[in-house]
């Protein structure tokens, strides 16, 4: 936990920069943060192939650090770590993407169950089971759960990604972006925020009990999947399975009722 003296510190680096935007203060808020780094990295590598280098996710997060500093707005009333953290997770997604390190037949394969799904949440109006969208893709329930294995090992599937579904844009939402300001209230935002994690909530309902708890445990308790899997009574590659298709779930729903997701 940083002192009081370095709160300060940091403070006065903050108004510095905003005023100025000098190149020394930016330079040593990238010093005070790069720890973020580090964290956001460890947690993205844990859901990566061994032959994927730490210190290239660490290189990849510091553009995202960098990025966030030059457009964080001190005068919104959120915390510069809460709003970091996404900026540098989704850096690193995106150079990963570029990278193409996940086959492409794997990547068609997610967006198939993703469409099936939302197709049979239109047409049943409830969330569909395996059986009924693995007859949705014409595939046997065996394939969709080697689908959501293969899925689960080579992929980054995130919270995250639901609030930022176009990494070409740079004002794309983060969970950071949809906190409410009570300083600087926004109507339309605030309404639009509310529907979405309305819409969320019912989605996570109509969840699996195990797919609940999973996203419980790994987004809110911040347990990692081997210790979610310990928990369940699982293996830790079930966990990540069962982490997969919740989100799978999840993105679905929010694309069929907002549209957000491409």
């Amino acid at each position: 936990m940083n002192h009081p003296q370095q709160r300060d510190d940091v403070a006065s680096l903050w108004e510095r920069y905003a005023a100025t935007r000098d190149e020394a203060a930016r330079e040593q808020l990238i010093l005070n943060y790069s720890p973020l780094v580090k964290f956001v990295a460890g947690r993205v590598a844990t859901k990566l192939p061994n032959t994927v280098e730490s210190a290239d996710l660490i290189s990849y997060g510091i553009f995202g650090l960098i990025d966030a500093i030059q457009k964080f707005d001190t005068e919104r009333g959120i915390k510069f770590e809460t709003y970091a953290i996404s900026r540098i997770r989704g850096a690193i997604i995106d150079e990963l993407r570029a990278l193409d390190w996940v086959p492409r037949s794997v990547r068609a394969r997610a967006r198939d169950i993703e469409n099936a799904i939302a197709t049979l949440e239109g047409r049943l109006s409830r969330t569909p089971d395996d059986s009924e969208v693995a007859a949705e893709l014409g595939i046997s329930s065996k394939d969709l759960q080697d689908a959501y294995a293969k899925i689960s090992y080579t992929s980054i599937v995130s919270f995250d990604e639901i609030w930022a579904p176009n990494s070409d844009r740079d004002d794309k939402g983060t969970l950071a972006s949809v906190v409410k300001d009570e300083r600087a209230p926004d109507p339309v935002a605030s309404f639009e925020s509310e529907e979405i994690k309305e819409i969320l909530a019912g989605a996570i309902e109509k969840l699996s009990e195990r797919e609940r708890t999973v996203v419980a445990l790994y987004y809110y308790d911040g347990l990692p999947l081997k210790e979610i899997g310990q928990v369940l009574g699982v293996t830790e590659s079930r966990a990540s399975q069962l982490h997969t298709k919740a989100v799978m779930r999840l993105r679905a729903r929010l694309r069929a009722a907002t549209g957000y997701i491409a």
